[in-house]
């Protein structure tokens, strides 16, 4: 490999102290409603701030799932809700969420009253410097959910035609200026193998100037990169139907997302699912016999008020839509 290996050190002992602050919390246990004795899967663990609501809501016997792909996320949650662990209350699991149906029959859970699934980063993951989702600090290249498996940031800034970044960049950030920066990427590494965090910023913000008090210039490209690293949107494709499976009737999938490319999917999700037919609109009679799977109960999203966007400032993108199994 012709850079630095970035992968994080696993041996560094977590601690339970987190940062992260769980977005839209009321309104996720409004439209959720879990009563003494639920069922329910968190998909994305983070900071275990929706999977503790949920564990008090559904208290003295309700049981959850907690899923993560990312080791420290997990020994965190493990030390702050050991004595749910303890009870049998809290089952917690490694992998990716579009595992969730095979993890939920193999811990004996469903079919469950509620799926929840955070989209996005935890605060945690962007305050670790060594991970490198942040261009806050320079860090190395990596933006692994699971550091152990997979190809880091730095292989796909390093390997990638030009044209195929330019793609990945438009693709995933939806990056207007997509082929400069690749253009400018595939220069920087001719020289020299990109692998920290700051090298790309600056080299993102030596073709995109930035205004005073907007975005960063790299943030989009810091997504794309991100999202492609870790799969995130086939992952989320298979997230939707696998949490669909596992849910009782009258069940609900409960799903924020943080950007329009997640928002749009999980949208078009619940609207083929309600629709039920997939028939073509040429045929007047339904010849699929496909019936509805799910009833849409939040038409429009719902999003943060202005006192939680003042709270916690990353709540401010955040986009709840809700649907139950019929």
């Amino acid at each position: 490999m012709p850079f630095q290996d970035v992968a994080q050190d696993e041996s560094r002992a977590p601690t339970p102290a987190t940062v992260h602050v769980p977005v839209l919390p009321a309104e996720v246990l409004a439209w959720l409603a879990p009563l003494p004795g639920g069922r329910f899967v968190d998909g994305t663990l983070g900071g275990a701030g929706h999977t503790a609501l949920l564990l008090e809501a559904t208290a003295p016997d309700g049981r959850v799932l907690a899923i993560d792909a990312d080791a420290l996320a997990l020994a965190r949650a493990r030390a702050r809700l050991a004595g749910a662990i303890a009870a049998g209350r809290l089952l917690v699991r490694q992998g990716n969420f579009a595992r969730m149906a095979e993890l939920a029959r193999a811990a004996d859970i469903a079919p469950v009253d509620g799926v929840l699934l955070d989209l996005g980063l935890s605060s945690d993951q962007l305050a670790d410097r060594e991970r490198g989702f942040s261009f806050a600090a320079d860090a190395p290249l990596d933006m692994r959910f699971d550091p152990g498996h997979g190809a880091s940031a730095a292989e796909l800034v390093n390997t990638l035609e030009e044209a195929a970044l330019a793609d990945l960049l438009w693709r995933y950030g939806e990056e207007r200026r997509s082929r400069a920066i690749a253009r400018r990427l595939v220069e920087a590494r001719r020289r020299v193998p990109l692998t920290r965090t700051g090298e790309v910023a600056r080299l993102v913000a030596g073709v995109i100037h930035g205004r005073p008090g907007g975005i960063h210039p790299a943030t989009r490209t810091f997504q794309a990169l991100r999202i492609a690293v870790n799969d995130e949107l086939a992952s989320l494709e298979a997230a939707l139907p696998a949490a669909l499976e596992i849910l009782r009737s009258g069940g609900r999938l409960a799903v924020i997302s943080f950007h329009s490319l997640e928002d749009r999917l999980v949208k078009r999700f619940f609207q083929a699912e309600e629709r039920g037919c997939v028939c073509p609109p040429e045929v007047p009679v339904c010849a699929c016999g496909r019936s509805p799977r799910l009833r849409i109960l939040t038409r429009h999203p719902l999003t943060a008020g202005t006192d939680e966007v003042a709270a916690n400032p990353r709540a401010r993108s955040a986009k709840l839509r809700v649907a139950e199994r019929t």
